[in-house]
């Protein structure tokens, strides 16, 4: 794996290194050893699939509240998505900036999101589906959510929402 730091300290992609043949590839897509050499101790504990019916369906932005906190894995398995970050910790450099990357079941990309990160994402494809390795296990009631649009992080999506739920259209704004 290669991991390529993003300018928010915490936020990292995570490309595939594959070995090829005649019968096709083969890539290690996560190995908490190279994870940790590479200065980001990651071990999931629970692992989700998003499944998105149509381009333009767009997730988030959510994060889980502290204690709960959560570090996750973001890798598209089919389809292709705009993956985003924003980070939301009030004592950081890069407080309430963002990032954002492609990710493709093409190419194998993936994000690593750490904790006080918020997180979303849209859909580039029809049938993307969208894997997440988490770092703890769900305890429902501690999830919270950002505006996808709030001018506070003014996030430039390269699509705009053709899906959303009525949940993440309403989350309040942050405020500037």
């Amino acid at each position: 794996m290669r991991f390529t730091t993003t300018d928010i300290d915490g936020v990292v992609i995570v490309d595939l290194i594959l070995t090829s043949d005649e019968r096709g590839a083969f890539a290690r897509l996560h190995c908490p050893d190279e994870f940790a050499a590479a200065g980001h101790a990651f071990v999931p504990q629970q692992t989700s699939l998003s499944r998105n019916l149509r381009a333009g369906t767009l997730r988030g932005m959510h994060y889980e509240a502290a204690p709960h906190a959560e570090s996750k894995l973001v890798r598209v398995v089919r389809g292709r998505i705009f993956d985003v970050a924003v980070d939301l910790r009030p004592d950081s450099p890069t407080y309430r900036r963002w990032t954002g990357t492609e990710l493709s079941a093409d190419d194998g990309r993936a994000l690593l999101i750490g904790k006080g990160m918020a997180h979303g994402f849209i859909t580039l494809e029809d049938d993307t589906d969208v894997l997440y390795q988490i770092d703890k296990i769900f305890e429902p009631g501690h999830g919270r959510g950002v505006r996808w649009n709030d001018p506070a992080f003014d996030i430039t999506w390269p699509v705009s929402p053709a899906v959303i739920s009525e949940r993440d259209a309403t989350y309040p704004d942050h405020g500037v």
